[in-house]
């Protein structure tokens, strides 16, 4: 019988001339460093089945713990997958597995198995006992596996039942039958794995490597990942780890509470006085730079166009906490609880160019003006393209570079119901934003007294902004976001106009 001692270790394993040879690697303890699935268990059964559905799966995990480590593996990934999975949508399952678990999966991975695992130009495949449902999307998209074989959840209805298919969970002797089935005759060159329950096929291969239990390796860093995470979805800021699900699970109901009082605070109170009751309520706002007067109506002046980048649907309110003073906003979409709750006037654009823009011209002339040119949020330090629209209409623009710290829940959503996305951000024990007002854009770089076309100061206002922030600008827009995560184009409706065979789902 096999041992650790029988294989290498991964430090072991040459990197270079490996262009031609095919790798199999387990995923958990193997190409990703955390040697237990739970969190991610934990993540989809939030995501999907809410608050109830992760308190669930926390109750059953110390029999899932027991079960896996006194009676075998298998028996304890039986109930993570049930408790995680029976019920749900199946498309619900995969959405999440291609919004929501990359972010998170990629922030794990092993630098020795990704060394090794890359640099095969052969066929690569992934092994792994998780739910092939739940990690598919991840391994071939993000790190160009060819092939995943993993547990098959059964289905009924378009629904997981909570059971798994034949021959059962991938564990031991399975994942040796699932790859003899994969490669037939030809085994692999390399075969990558971290525990007894891989060294079945382990030893199918021509090179088999251990990857040892070491808590402190450092994850693969941002800047050498395979392909960069620009978009995600999902509520949770961390991975939830048994504890941390147990903490989140108890401060739900406070946070919600707390959530509702800064919100009565923000919509009820004097506009002057927000700062300060929103500082009272343990929500931090920083305000840089020096923000420009309000502009005096009897004048006859246009009033001034704030060009914000967008991080959530609160960045026009922050900018109005900051200025002391409402600011409307234009919004692209927005649900009516969020306008029922929004303590500054919210106007909804029509998509339609012309119209647009003389509703914007109007707003201007009744005063200061907010608008996110990007059209959507980004939760990464990128700038998506910035809309030309509102260069055309006025000189009249100050960059503001806005930044927010939340430490337990995102107050964005692609998949979910926007109209919980205030209620999330300020559901944090201690969120913050930092309003930074940049110089007004001098005339010379306008497209009315400069001359500049529309695209260049909107490119332009993006590099500054960018620059301020140490962001990085993208041409990505809203389009891609929404189809990335959701399937549609991100527009809030009340009520479907199309028939759901004609929507693209996920």
């Amino acid at each position: 019988m096999a041992t650790a001692a029988s294989f290498p270790a991964i430090g072991d394993c040459a990197s270079i001339g490996r262009e031609k040879d095919a790798v199999v690697a387990d995923m958990d303890g193997t190409l990703l460093r955390g040697r237990s699935s739970f969190p991610y268990f934990a993540l989809v059964a939030f995501e999907v089945g809410g608050f109830l559905r992760l308190l669930f799966l926390l109750l059953l995990a110390p029999l899932a713990g027991a079960l896996y480590y006194c009676v075998s593996e298998s028996a304890g990934i039986r109930v993570l997958i049930f408790a995680t999975f029976a019920g749900m949508r199946v498309s619900d399952i995969e959405s999440v597995a291609r919004a929501v678990l990359p972010k998170f999966y990629s922030g794990d991975l092993h630098p020795e198995s990704w060394r090794v695992f890359s640099s095969c130009g052969g066929r690569r495949c992934v092994l792994t006992a998780n739910p092939r449902i739940m990690v598919e999307a991840f391994l071939k998209e993000f790190l160009g596996a060819d092939l995943v074989l993993g547990t098959e959840v059964s289905t009924y209805g378009g629904r997981a039942t909570g059971f798994v298919e034949a021959p059962g969970v991938l564990v031991g002797e399975n994942k040796a039958d699932a790859l003899k089935a994969a490669f037939g005759e030809a085994p692999p060159e390399i075969g990558l794995g971290d525990r007894h329950t891989d060294f079945p096929f382990m030893n199918l291969c021509k090179e088999g490597y251990i990857v040892p239990a070491k808590p402190e390796v450092k994850a693969v860093t941002v800047d050498k990942l395979p392909k960069p995470i620009i978009f995600h979805d999902g509520r949770l800021v961390h991975k939830p780890t048994p504890f941390l699900a147990l903490l989140t699970l108890l401060w739900i109901p406070v946070g919600f509470l707390l959530a509702c009082l800064r919100i009565a605070a923000g919509s009820l109170l004097p506009m002057p006085l927000v700062y300060y009751a929103f500082r009272a309520l343990g929500v931090r706002v920083t305000v840089k730079g020096t923000p420009p007067p309000p502009v005096d109506k009897s004048s006859g002046k246009s009033g001034v166009l704030f060009i914000c980048s967008h991080r959530t649907l609160l960045d026009p309110i922050f900018l109005s906490t900051a200025l002391g003073r409402p600011i409307p906003a234009v919004t692209y979409s927005v649900s009516r609880l969020s306008e029922i709750i929004s303590p500054i006037r919210t106007v909804r654009l029509s998509r339609d160019r012309a119209t647009d823009a003389a509703m914007i011209k109007k707003l201007l002339k009744e005063g200061d003006l907010a608008i996110c040119p990007e059209g959507t949020t980004c939760r990464e330090p990128f700038l998506l393209r910035f809309s030309s629209l509102f260069a055309e209409l006025t000189d009249e623009l100050v960059p503001v570079a806005m930044v927010n710290r939340m430490s337990m829940f995102h107050g964005t959503t692609a998949r979910g119901w926007k109209g919980m996305d205030p209620f999330y951000f300020f559901m944090n024990p201690s969120p913050a934003y930092e309003v930074t007002f940049l110089n007004k854009l001098p005339s010379e770089l306008t497209s009315g007294a400069g001359g500049k076309s529309s695209h260049e100061v909107a490119n332009y206002i993006q590099r500054v902004i960018a620059a301020t922030l140490s962001y990085e600008c993208t041409s990505f827009t809203r389009k891609d976001k929404y189809k990335a995560l959701a399937g549609n184009d991100g527009s809030v409706v009340d009520k479907p106009r199309l028939k759901p065979s004609q929507v693209m789902g996920c």
